[in-house]
């Protein structure tokens, strides 16, 4: 009887988890190369946008500068924030920071040299966008970029709102 009870609860616990998934603890890296926990960067109560991007692919670079119009008025419509991640490895790295800065992007940048939270979101190719609900539970995802895209993430962020 104990036997049966606890594969019940094993599998109700195991039921609860398959939800929505949090964003993982991984290490990575601030554009001014400083280690953080890549999950002290979602805000509870806060919307979060993360777009995973690379200083050598130009769909990544169409997405980030197709949100960045949108950018202040979706941060206060929407209480959100966007984080972009860097998949440059270590030789290309170094091309980040000047990237982010000749565009002026006032988004948080991340650096994923070692792909480490690429692999624990399962990013294959970027651009992968991932949206954070406010309880800190990713509920979308969209890998690519075509012109318009922008606009269903606004959809998307729109359905969110409370």
């Amino acid at each position: 009887m104990r036997l049966k009870q606890y594969l019940i609860l094993a599998l109700l616990a195991a039921s609860v988890s398959v939800g929505a998934q949090s964003v993982p603890a991984v290490t990575v890296k601030t554009i001014n190369g400083e280690n953080i926990d890549f999950s002290s960067v979602i805000e509870p109560g806060k919307l979060t946008v993360i777009s995973f991007w690379a200083t050598w692919c130009g769909p990544c670079i169409k997405e980030l500068q197709a949100i960045d119009l949108h950018y202040q008025e979706w941060q206060e419509q929407y209480n959100m924030k966007l984080v972009a991640v860097s998949i440059d490895d270590s030789r290309n790295v170094k091309k980040v920071k000047p990237k982010v800065l000749g565009e002026g992007w006032q988004y948080q940048i991340i650096l994923d040299e070692n792909q480490d939270l690429a692999r624990a979101m399962n990013v294959s190719n970027p651009p992968m966008t991932f949206i954070v609900d406010a309880e800190g539970k990713i509920v979308y995802s969209h890998q690519g970029y075509t012109p318009g895209a922008e606009d269903e993430l606004e959809a998307q962020l729109q359905k969110l709102q409370p």
